[in-house]
């Protein structure tokens, strides 16, 4: 008899490709997926999928598996929706899932408010930058900063981060004046990888400064905050973490970088689950009371912090 366990964790290595990527979205160790993976390949009597210096690619017949198996997980994610949405309880597991500066600076201090109003409902913040699949239960509320490309899925614009040139005055000291009009040459650039939703404002900061050397790309917002800080360089970075970090400071652009609205997502079968409706208010209350900070004047240095 085939465990279903076995096939989700099939799945998810299909999707993911690698036991590291799909460990972390199963929130269990790489040997437990790999353990999963020859059960269920050992109850079918097949190969589902070849490992390669790139990852897992599927075999034809874990291809088939793999249809069937999604056709099985649609059914029982769609039951698994309609008795959720019937829930009445204020109680219970909300998982939210964001970019890992918004979890850390903006969702994560704001949730002891939400407990003290609603002991009975437990978080579980996910900071990723890959997108968690909401249709597939990897997590009940998104925030994102670009259109997802899921369907049934209800979006709601609540806010909006502005961006800046970020570096610490020592390194602008040692490097010399940026002149932008020159491409910045001989200055240093760290940047977010393209699959990260800051793409858009890395993109600009590249084609501003044309001539710096790129010395860092990462897919981690906060790993490029603290690199800057440190006088690694020049970084495009959220207003609210650029200003709130002391080691900074905002340097004048000759254009504005592109903002990024906050996009708050749940699925349609969802958001009116009460313990999920709540999060949704408190996440949309918290963004609207923080918006002085997420979209500061233009103000540089000590004067934006002060703003903020």
């Amino acid at each position: 008899m085939l465990d279903w366990d076995d096939l989700r964790f099939f799945l998810t290595l299909a999707r993911h490709g690698t036991l590291s990527a799909a460990a972390k979205v199963l929130h269990v160790s790489q040997s437990t997926v790999g353990r999963r993976l020859n059960s269920l390949e050992t109850a079918l009597a097949v190969r589902l999928l070849n490992r390669t210096p790139d990852g897992y690619v599927l075999t034809l017949a874990g291809e088939e598996v793999r249809r069937k198996a999604e056709h099985l997980e649609a059914e029982a994610l769609a039951l698994e929706r309609d008795v959720t949405g019937r829930d009445t309880r204020l109680r219970g597991l909300v998982r939210v899932t964001c970019a890992e500066t918004l979890a850390a600076h903006i969702l994560a201090p704001s949730f002891a408010k939400l407990h003290a109003s609603h002991p009975d409902i437990m978080i579980e913040l996910i900071p990723n930058p890959r997108e968690l699949s909401l249709a597939m239960r990897e997590a009940d509320i998104a925030l994102r900063m670009r259109q997802p490309e899921q369907h049934d899925l209800v979006v709601r614009r609540i806010g909006n981060i502005a961006f800046g040139i970020y570096a610490t005055p020592d390194y602008l000291r040692d490097q010399g004046a940026l002149d932008f009009e020159a491409g910045c040459a001989g200055h240093h650039l760290i940047t977010q990888l393209d699959d990260t939703q800051e793409m858009t404002q890395s993109a600009w900061l590249t084609d501003l400064a044309s001539r710096a050397t790129v010395v860092l790309q990462t897919s981690s917002h906060e790993a490029a905050a603290l690199a800057a800080a440190s006088g690694g360089g020049l970084a495009c970075l959220a207003c609210f973490r650029g200003d709130g970090e002391p080691r900074l400071t905002r340097v004048p652009a000759p254009t504005a970088p592109p903002s990024a609205d906050i996009l708050l997502l749940v699925h349609r079968d969802n958001r009116d689950t009460p313990r999920i409706r709540v999060v949704l208010t408190h996440i949309t209350d918290t963004i609207h009371e923080l918006a002085a900070i997420l979209q500061p004047g233009d103000g540089v240095g000590s004067d934006a912090r002060a703003a903020g």
